[in-house]
């Protein structure tokens, strides 16, 4: 999904982000041109973002490192 269709501050599972990072990897044979290098950087603030959410609603504090 776009992010630019989803409510603001909707998040993701970080499993969700993480199959598309990989679908990404996939699709780019190893090698991320500079659009794709974008959009892997955009995902992966997505996925730490989805990281932080999941361990606040469990209740726990996501490590620093």
């Amino acid at each position: 999904m776009s992010p630019d269709l989803r409510k603001p501050g909707s998040v993701r599972s970080a499993a969700v982000v993480n199959a598309e990072i990989r679908a990404l990897w996939a699709r780019s044979g190893g090698r991320l041109s500079a659009v794709d290098e974008a959009e892997y950087q955009r995902l992966l603030v997505e996925w730490a973002s989805a990281v932080k959410a999941a361990s606040a609603r469990d209740g726990e504090v996501p490590d620093a490192a």
